[in-house]
Parts: C-alpha cells; structure tokens; sequence
C-alpha cells in the first residue's frame, strides 16, 4: 500500500474522528463533579453525594479501591472512604477515565466482548500503578489512568468503524500480521493515535496522552519515558502471565528499551519481576466486578 492510499484512508478516519469530538466533551454528571473537584471548599460528603447517583461509577470506583493491585491498606466499602483514602486528585482522574470508556462502549460481540475489555484495562491500569510503586516512581496516579486508558482506541474503532474492525480482525488471523499494522493499513493510523487525539479532546494532560499514543513503543520517547515504559510493561505483563489479557495484544512485544529505562539488570531479572505479579494479577481477576 503507498503512501497515497494511506493519506486517504487516514483523511477518511480524521473526518469520522472529528464527528467523535462533536460528541459532547463529558456528562451533566462529570461538570458536576469536576467542579465540585475544583472548587477548594468541596466536602467528601457532597462528591460522595453526587457520585452515588451512579450506581455504576459507584461500583466501579470501589472495584479500584479494593483492587490488590491498587494496594490500598484496608478494605473500602463506601465511596467516602474511597475518595478520602485515595485522594480528590486521583478520584478526578479516575472519574473521568471511567467516562471516557463508558462512552465509546458500543454492544459486545463475538469480537469485542465490553466485560473482557474492561477487564483488561482495569488490570494494566492497577498494574502500572504497583510497578510504578514497587519501582520506586512517583507517579502511581497518573500511571493508574494510562493503564486503563492505554487502549481507548480500540473500542472507538469498533464503535465508529465497524467495517475496518472486521477487516482488522480478518487480516490479522489470515496474515498473520501485528494489530498495529492491520489497523494503519485499513485507517491510515493506529488505536494509540486515536486515544491520542480523544485525551487531547478531553483536555487530559498531555504526558498521558503522550503514553497512550506510544504505550507499545515507548523507546521512542523522550519525556515521560519512565512513565510509558511502565505502561507498556503493565499491558504486557497481561499477555505473558496470560491473565487479565486481551486478544488485541496477543501479537505485543515487549520492547527492548524497558530494561535500560526501568534499571533492571537484564532480561533475567526482568523476566522475574513479571513472574513475581502471577498472584496478584490472579487475585485481581477473581476480584474484579463489573
């Protein structure tokens, strides 16, 4: 395919993406929240409040807390004690992650079942937490939402361009091709641009954005490098220990700079703090409700 077919098929996708940002920005219920997450004299009691209207965002919000992967000390069984243990920041961060999946969730089907995704993304996303933790990083937070934003694009695709998913699918079982590629060849970019340009519509900062545009190449960044190889770690670490995995990554590979970027001493080592998670991603698992 030249580069002209690929110009094409990419202005195509560019003109569906920008009907995705006529989309409107976020909810009645996220302004609510976010200002009340803005304005310094909110109480637990009053975002408590506004968020228990949801009793889906309530349970996913305590599915997070009690994560064994998100480490929390002790359990949390109400959204008060989540957002004081946690934190107003990370509450934000996470509430609006969780809209931004919530709203490009389309039907499941034999090939995107919803459950099994966000499955996927709350493992990465707790997992890039612990490893950004256990690594002696000071971005767990931050690391959280990349985690479970990282793979954003793939149900916009599946939502928006139904035809190319198939297409998509079809080539990568037939060929035996990367996803990543199957996806540029049929679109003209990848599902890591796609969360790109959604974070950026989103006004979310831009070293998250950053990582989910480069969370299966991160050798190739400059700033927030640690960050991104985190990420990419996490959804890696899926795949390999085979749990919390979706099918989309079944064709990763692990990049070569995570060792030199996260100091480990070499693939051995490396190898063993994957190893070293298999009981946690476990008990994650098991723990997860949706």
């Amino acid at each position: 395919m030249d580069n002209q077919q690929l110009n094409e098929k990419r202005k195509k996708t560019e003109q569906v993406i920008a009907n995705v940002y006529n989309l409107p920005a976020i909810s009645g219920m996220m302004m609510e929240i976010s200002r009340l997450l803005d304005d310094p004299s909110t109480n637990t009691q009053a975002l408590s409040k506004i968020i228990g209207k949801d009793p889906g965002l309530t349970t996913k919000i305590l599915s997070i807390s009690n994560s064994p992967l998100y480490g929390l000390p002790r359990k949390v069984s109400t959204i008060d004690f989540a957002i004081l243990i946690i934190g107003y920041q990370d509450i934000k961060n996470i509430v609006v992650a969780l809209s931004m999946i919530e709203s490009f969730k389309n039907k499941s089907d034999k090939n995107m079942k919803q459950e099994d995704f966000w499955k996927h993304s709350l493992i990465a996303g707790n997992a890039a937490k612990r490893i950004s933790e256990d690594l002696g990083y000071r971005f767990g937070g931050e690391a959280f939402v990349a985690g479970l934003l990282h793979d954003l694009g793939i149900p916009v695709i599946h939502k928006y361009f139904h035809s190319a998913f198939l297409e998509i699918i079809e080539r990568v079982e037939k060929e035996n091709i990367p996803f990543l590629q199957a996806e540029l060849e049929a679109m003209g970019m990848d599902h890591q641009e796609i969360g790109l340009l959604l974070s950026k519509k989103w006004n979310l900062p831009e070293s998250l954005g950053e990582t989910v545009f480069n969370h299966h190449f991160p050798g190739k960044v400059i700033d927030n490098k640690e960050l991104v190889a985190v990420v990419h770690l996490a959804d890696y670490m899926t795949q390999k220990l085979q749990i919390g995995n979706f099918y989309w990554d079944s064709t990763i590979v692990l990049d070569d700079s995570i060792i030199q970027t996260l100091k480990f001493r070499d693939s051995e080592h490396l190898d063993e703090f994957i190893e070293s998670y298999r009981n946690l991603f476990t008990e994650e698992i098991n723990n997860i409700r949706i």
